[in-house]
């Protein structure tokens, strides 16, 4: 609870002058219904994306309705801080909202400050019908009342969560603001995934980065992900067919993105490519078409700039507190840079931040000593892919680009030029040549965490840690558990096995 009000001390001393009013109303029978049909764990391997091994028609149909964004890159590698950087517009790091799973007790809460509301809180406010169907998964408390009004149950780890409203009757209560969440790349976990793959991609075909080893099950996790795609794309193109039939499209504007990238060695929960770039189309059906089509834009988009450019869309003033901007506007300069994080995903506790500019990637490593590959929630789940990656470590049977991965410390600063380089395998950061660019990447993100606070460098309260070791047991290793462990030695391990049980009973 101390955490949110240290946040804002500084932030909104600069923007007091600039506070946003919240309640403003607009003419909503002019206005177009919005829908983020948003996904998880999904990196851009589309067919309107250049894949040549996945059919992906609905979804190449939306792009050429609309605008292809090539530099979606989000906020965070993992779920929970992306998703709530998203739905509010500003960074989690600013709100404190950093650490993945936070708030999900009433003892490790945190609330937003009162002057702040989210996007569908907005879009209420302006006279639209809002609805999620499916996981909210924010890392703040809130009535869910309040940002969306359909029915819901709560999920132990994951949030809130939607029930599925039926689009027919969505004509009615237009204008909307709606959420369709797919779940993209975690297709794979479904008991029936297999069965419904029509057309499985060719695994002789796939070419993996070279940061992967050319090994079976690397292949099958990666052709997996593709096949994902594949369902989903045809999940895609029943909801394009509803929002016709029920004469919605019309008056439609379609957001597709994901919340971070796909699972796999270097991608999720890293701030590599493989875990930050993402899909993003941005598609008006309505005759108004503000935005055009058939158009590819190659500018930086930060995920915190999606809620603010769907308020913009609707006719909506963005609130002055918002940190994400609207991508259409040409009163506004292009993003020069992107900032993401990490900090603890699960029990696993780490900082990492990085700089995407358009030609290079600044990645800083605040905790050199603990191996990128400390244990993570795959370790526990025995993830064949990442059992694999390790074995084949130990028996140095990894080249020289992907072995590095597998050291034991990690290096402060990593420098990557993407243009020459964009596996970011080479990193330039001791590199004389690269110094000035190098020391200009470092000066941003030293200013961004000053003037954001970044709630990052601040360690995390006992609740949360208290939280992730009761789940966690014996698998929370890093040191920051300690004190807990020998305070509350009930946490160490022993609900472990009986909650994680109940979890995957309600996910499923």
């Amino acid at each position: 609870m101390v955490v949110q009000k240290k946040v804002y001390t500084l932030f909104f001393v600069v923007l007091f002058l600039g506070h946003y009013s919240c309640g403003e109303r607009i003419d909503t029978d002019s206005s177009p219904n919005i829908l983020w049909i948003m996904l998880e764990d999904t990196s851009p391997l589309l067919g309107c994306y250049g894949s040549t091994l996945v059919e992906t028609p609905h979804i190449d149909a939306i792009a050429r309705q609309g605008v292809l964004f090539q530099n979606a890159i989000m906020p965070a590698p993992v779920c929970s801080p992306s998703r709530s950087s998203i739905i509010t517009g500003i960074m989690s790091t600013t709100l404190g909202l950093h650490n993945h799973h936070s708030s999900r007790t009433p003892e490790s809460a945190i609330y937003l400050p009162d002057s702040i509301q989210t996007i569908p809180e907005i879009f209420q406010a302006a006279g639209y019908f809002t609805f999620n169907n499916g996981k909210d998964d924010y890392n703040f408390s809130y009535d869910r009342k309040k940002l969306y009004s359909q029915d819901y149950f709560q999920h132990p780890l994951y949030g809130k969560k939607g029930e599925t409203i039926d689009l027919a009757g969505l004509k009615a209560k237009a204008p909307f603001f709606g959420q369709i969440q797919l779940s993209g790349g975690k297709e794979i976990f479904s008991s029936t995934f297999k069965e419904r793959v029509l057309n499985p991609v060719d695994r002789a075909r796939v070419e993996l980065p070279p940061y992967l080893p050319d090994h079976p099950t690397i292949i099958e996790e990666y052709a997996n992900h593709l096949d994902a795609i594949q369902i989903t794309d045809a999940k895609v193109g029943e909801i394009i067919k509803q929002l016709e039939e029920h004469g919605l499209l019309e008056n439609t504007i379609v957001f597709f993105f994901s919340d971070h990238g796909m699972r796999l060695t270097r991608h999720k929960q890293f701030l590599y490519e493989g875990g930050l770039r993402v899909p993003l189309l941005i598609a008006d059906y309505s005759n108004r078409n503000k935005i055009g089509k058939e158009q590819t834009n190659d500018a930086l988009v930060s995920g915190i700039d999606i809620g603010p450019s769907a308020l913009a869309l609707a006719g909506i003033s963005i609130p002055a507190y918002m940190e994400g901007q609207d991508i259409f506007s040409t009163a506004i300069q292009p993003r020069q840079y992107v900032i993401s994080t990490r900090d603890r995903c699960d029990f696993t506790i780490d900082r990492i931040r990085s700089v995407r500019t358009k030609d290079f990637k600044y990645i800083r490593n605040f905790m050199t000593d603990r191996s990128y590959t400390q244990p993570t929630y795959m370790d526990v789940d025995q993830v064949p892919f990442v059992k694999l990656m390790h074995q084949l470590s130990e028996e140095g049977q990894l080249d020289s680009l992907q072995q590095p991965f597998f050291s034991k410390e990690r290096p402060a600063e990593e420098l990557y030029s993407l243009k020459d380089d964009p596996f970011e395998l080479h990193n330039l950061a001791k590199d004389p040549a690269y110094t000035a660019v190098l020391r200009e990447h470092a000066d941003i993100l030293n200013q961004w965490i000053n003037e954001t606070n970044d709630q990052g460098q601040y360690p995390e309260p006992q609740a949360g840690l208290k939280l992730m070791l009761g789940i966690w047991g014996a698998h929370a290793v890093n040191p920051e558990y300690e004190p807990l462990r020998t305070a509350f030695p009930s946490l160490a391990g022993s609900q472990f096995d009986l909650k994680r049980e109940k979890w995957r009973k309600v996910e499923n």
